[in-house]
C-alpha cells in the first residue's frame, strides 16, 4: 500500500450525525427532565414521551438512557431502578419488533401497561391523593397511559409534519396539551422567568411569521401552564394583549413589533406590582422579554424571509386553483369554437356541387351549332328525335367516343347531317374527358381536405372536453396527506383532479422519496391503483410526483426480422407507439417488393400513421387519408399493413388489416385467426380495410407477420398447426422461434423480407 494511502487509512474516521437529529434528541431528553417536574412527587410522566418517541421510530437505546437519567429528578435510587426496568422492557420490545420487521400496532399499549409494574412496586410512595399508596400509583399509571396516546399523536405531528404541511385540528390539540404538561414542568423546575423567556420567544416568532390573528389563540395556549400554576385566568388576558400588540406593529417591521411587545409587557408587569420588588427580580423579569426582542431584531433578514416563505409555502392555495379553472374554462370554450369552425369547413367542402351537367351542356351545344340552322329542326322536334339525341350523348359519355353504329334508328332516319353530328359530339366528349379528370382531382382534394377538417375538429373537441373539466377541492387530498404522513412522507402540496381513468394526483415531496412506497400508500388511501407517470425536479431536494391510474394490463413486445437474400435493406418496417398512458399501437408494414424502394413505402406509410395517431385523429380518417396520400404517389408502389390499437384497461384490440397475411391470437391452447381480404394501400382510391375487434386477456399473444414468413410455411394449415403446438413464455422468444421455423423451411435462405412482431398482454399487480 502506498504511504499516502496508509496514512489516510490510519486517520481517525469522524462519525457524521446530522445536526437536526442531534437537536431533536437533545430537545426530547430535556423535555423528559422537565416532564418529571410536572407532578409534585416527581412521578415519571416522561414515560409517555419515551413511548411516543419509540412509536415515532427514534433510537431506543438513546431514549432509554435519557429516560433513566431523567429519573434522577426524583432523588431516589428506587425511582431510578424503576425507570431502568421500564426502559429495559420498552427497549427489548422495540428491538424485537424492528428486528422482525413487525409493527407494534395496538400491542404497544399492552407493553406500556406492563411497563407500569415496576412503577407500581418500586417507585417511592406519594401522598398527593387521599388514597392507599397502590391505588394512587394505579391512578398515576392510568394517567401515564392516557398521556402516552396523547404524546404519540403530538410528537408524530411535530417530527413529521410541523413546518412542512398543515396540521389538523386534532394534531394541534395534542401539541397544545403536550405544551401544557411540559410548560408546568418548566415552571416547577426552572422558574417563571425562564418560562416567560421560552413562551414570549415563541409568541413573537409566531407574530412575525404568521402575521395573522392565528397567533392570538397560539398565545393563549402558551399561557395555559402559567394559568394552572397560578390558578388564575390573568395570564390568558396578558398573553392575548401581548399577541395583539405584536400583531398591530408587525406591518412596520420586526423591530417595531418587538418594541411594542416589550412596552406592553413592561406595562403589564407594572400592574402586577413587579417594580415594588427587588432590583434583581425586576431585571431578570424584564430580561425574559428583552432577549426574545433582541433575538428577533438581530436575526439576519434572510433567515426570517426563508422561514416566512416556508410557512407560506405549506398553506393551501385557493386563488391559484380558481385562476387555473378560469383559464381552463376559457381555453375549453375557445377550442369548442375552433372545433365548430373546422366542422363548418368540412361541411363546405362536402356540400360543394361540381355543377357537372354534362348531358345538358352537350345537348345545348349540339342544338345551337348544328340543329338551329337545319331545315328539319321543327320536324325532328315534333317527332321526338331530340330524345334519341340524349341517348346518343349518354352512350358517348359512357364509352368516351361514338360512331355511326351507336346512333339510334330514329336519329339515323331523321338527321340529314349525321357525320357532322358525330364529329361535333366526339369533339365535345374529348373536351369533357379532360374536364372530368380535372373535376375528379378537385373532388378528391376537397374530400381529403374535408376529412382532415373533420379529424382536426374531433381532436379539438376532445381537447376542449378535457380542458373544460375544473379542478375542484377534494377530500381525498386530506386523506392522502394523512396517509403519507403516517409513512413519514411529508407533502407540501397535493393536487387531485380528473375522473375515472383520467384521474391524476400531483404531489410535492422530497426528491429522494421512494416511488414504489409512494404509489402503494397513495393507492390505498385513494382506493384506486396508481402508478408514477412523471417526476419533475423542482429544487435540489424537492420534486413533483405525478401519479395516474394504473391500467389493468401492461404489454411486452418481441420483434424478429430477416432481410431478403441479396438486399441491403428490409422492405418490412414496424412501429410500437404509446398513444397515451392507456393505449398503445403496433403496426407492421410490408412494402411491395424488397430493397430500398419497398422500405421507403413502408417507412412512409408508418410515419404517416404514427403522426396521425399521435394527434389522436379518428381511425377512419387516418386510414382513408393515408391511403389517399399513398395513391397520389407518382410511383406505382403499394403497402400491406397490419395495425392494432390496444386498450390497456379493457384488453380490447382494434385490428385493421389491409392486404396483409393472416394475424393470430394465441390464448393458452386456443388459436384465433384474423384475416382480411382488402387490397394493399394505394391500389384503389377508396380503401376498404378489414376491421375487427378482439378481446385480449392476460397472457394472450398477438402475432403479426409479413408474407415472407407465412409463405415459407407453404400453407395456412401448416402455419396454424405449428402455432397451436407452441407454448411461449415471452414475446421475444416467440418471435425468434417463429422466424427460425420459417427459415428452416427455406433452407435458411430468406426468399423474401421476413418480420415477426409479437405482443403479450400482462396483468398489472
Amino acid at each position: 500500500m502506498p504511504n499516502g494511502d496508509l496514512a489516510d487509512a490510519m486517520k481517525p474516521r469522524r462519525l457524521h450525525i446530522p445536526a437536526r437529529e442531534v437537536i431533536s434528541y437533545a430537545l426530547i431528553l430535556a423535555s423528559m427532565v422537565l416532564l418529571n417536574f410536572t407532578l409534585p412527587g416527581r412521578e415519571p410522566l416522561s414515560f409517555a414521551l419515551l413511548e411516543a418517541a419509540l412509536y415515532c421510530g427514534l433510537d431506543p437505546f438513546v431514549l432509554g438512557a435519557g429516560y433513566v437519567l431523567a429519573s434522577a429528578s426524583a432523588l431516589s435510587w428506587m425511582a431510578s431502578l424503576s425507570a431502568a426496568l421500564q426502559a429495559s422492557l420498552m427497549i427489548l420490545v422495540c428491538v424485537l419488533h424492528r428486528r422482525f420487521h413487525r409493527k407494534m400496532g395496538l400491542w404497544r399499549l399492552l407493553y406500556a401497561a406492563l411497563a407500569q409494574v415496576p412503577f407500581l412496586f418500586l417507585f417511592p410512595s406519594s401522598s398527593l391523593l387521599p388514597l392507599p399508596d397502590i391505588v394512587t400509583k394505579l391512578v398515576f399509571a392510568l394517567f401515564f397511559l392516557l398521556a402516552t396516546v396523547l404524546f404519540e399523536g403530538g410528537l408524530a405531528a411535530i417530527l413529521r409534519r410541523a413546518f412542512r404541511s398543515r396540521l389538523s385540528a386534532g394534531e394541534l390539540t395534542e401539541i397544545a396539551l403536550m405544551w401544557v404538561l411540559l410548560g408546568m414542568g418548566a415552571l416547577f423546575s426552572v422558574g417563571e422567568t425562564v418560562f416567560c423567556l421560552i413562551s414570549l420567544t415563541a409568541l413573537l416568532a409566531a407574530a412575525i411569521l404568521f402575521e395573522t390573528s392565528a397567533c392570538v389563540p397560539f398565545a393563549i395556549v402558551l399561557s395555559l401552564p402559567l394559568c394552572l400554576a397560578e390558578q388564575s385566568a390573568a395570564p390568558i388576558a396578558a398573553y392575548a394583549v401581548y399577541a395583539c400588540a405584536a400583531l398591530l406593529f408587525v406591518p412596520y417591521g420586526r423591530i417595531a413589533a418587538g418594541t411594542a411587545l416589550f412596552a406592553v409587557f413592561a406595562g403589564v408587569q407594572y400592574l402586577e406590582g413587579l417594580y415594588f420588588e427587588g432590583g434583581v427580580r425586576i431585571a431578570f423579569t424584564l430580561l425574559a422579554c428583552l432577549l426574545p426582542v433582541l433575538l428577533a431584531c438581530l436575526l439576519p433578514a434572510r433567515v426570517i424571509s426563508r422561514a416566512r416563505k416556508t410557512m407560506l409555502f405549506y398553506r393551501e392555495r385557493s386563488l391559484p386553483r380558481i385562476a387555473v379553472n378560469r383559464s381552463r374554462r376559457a381555453v375549453g370554450e375557445q377550442l369548442y369554437e375552433v372545433s365548430s369552425l373546422f366542422r363548418e369547413i368540412e361541411r363546405a367542402f362536402t356540400e360543394q356541387n361540381e355543377g357537372d351537367h354534362v348531358r345538358e351542356r352537350v345537348r345545348e351545344n349540339l342544338l345551337s351549332s348544328l340543329c338551329s340552322g337545319c331545315p328539319n329542326e321543327r320536324v325532328c322536334e315534333s317527332r321526338g328525335v331530340f330524345s334519341a339525341l340524349d341517348k346518343l350523348i349518354a352512350v358517348g359519355k359512357a364509352k368516351g367516343r361514338v360512331s355511326l353504329i351507336d346512333m339510334p334508328s330514329e336519329l339515323t332516319a331523321s338527321c340529314v347531317n349525321a357525320s357532322g353530328l358525330l364529329f361535333s359530339l366526339n369533339a365535345q366528349l374529348s373536351e369533357y374527358a379532360h374536364l372530368s379528370a380535372e373535376l375528379d382531382a378537385a373532388r378528391q382534394g376537397r374530400e381529403l381536405l374535408a376529412q382532415q377538417a373533420h379529424g382536426v375538429s374531433e381532436i379539438l373537441r376532445e381537447i376542449a372536453l378535457t380542458q373544460s373539466a375544473e379542478y375542484a377541492f377534494s377530500d381525498g387530498e386530506k386523506a392522502l396527506a394523512a396517509a403519507l404522513a403516517r409513512e413519514g412522507m411529508l407533502s407540501s402540496e397535493i393536487f387531485l383532479y380528473g375522473e375515472d381513468e383520467r384521474f391524476t394526483a400531483s404531489l410535492i415531496l422530497g426528491e429522494r422519496t421512494d416511488a414504489r412506497t409512494l404509489c402503494r400508500v397513495a393507492s390505498k388511501a385513494l382506493s384506486r391503483p396508481l402508478t408514477l407517470a412523471e417526476k419533475i425536479p423542482l429544487t435540489s431536494d424537492r420534486a413533483c410526483f405525478v401519479l395516474k391510474v394504473r391500467p389493468v394490463y401492461d404489454a411486452q413486445f418481441g420483434i424478429a426480422s430477416r432481410t431478403k437474400e441479396g438486399e441491403t435493406a428490409c422492405g418490412d418496417t414496424h412501429s410500437m407507439l404509446r398513444i397515451d398512458e392507456r393505449r398503445f399501437l403496433i403496426a407492421l408494414s410490408d412494402g411491395m417488393g424488397s430493397g430500398e424502394g419497398a422500405r421507403t413505402v413502408s417507412d412512409r406509410t408508418l410515419s404517416l400513421l404514427e403522426s396521425f395517431y399521435r394527434a389522436k385523429m379518428p381511425s377512419e380518417t387516418v386510414l382513408s387519408t393515408v391511403n389517399s396520400l399513398i395513391a397520389y404517389s407518382a410511383d406505382e408502389t403499394f403497402s400491406c399493413l397490419d395495425l392494432a390499437a390496444v386498450n390497456l384497461d379493457t384488453g380490447i384490440a382494434d385490428v385493421v388489416k389491409i392486404g396483409s397475411p393472416p394475424a393470430f391470437v394465441l390464448s393458452g391452447e386456443t388459436l384465433q385467426v384474423l384475416e382480411g381480404e382488402s387490397l394493399p394501400m394505394g391500389v384503389l382510391e377508396a380503401i376498404r380495410p378489414a376491421c375487427m375487434r378482439v378481446a385480449l386477456r392476460a397472457d394472450d399473444f398477438l402475432i403479426l407477420m409479413s408474407d415472407g414468413v407465412t409463405s415459407a410455411f407453404g400453407s395456412p394449415t401448416d402455419l396454424c398447426s405449428y402455432l397451436s403446438a407452441m407454448h411461449p413464455l415471452n414475446p421475444q422468444s416467440l418471435a425468434e422461434e417463429l422466424l427460425s421455423a420459417a427459415l428452416s423451411r427455406t433452407g435458411n435462405i430468406a426468399e423474401d423480407d421476413m418480420t415477426v412482431l409479437t405482443v403479450k398482454l400482462v396483468a398489472n399487480e
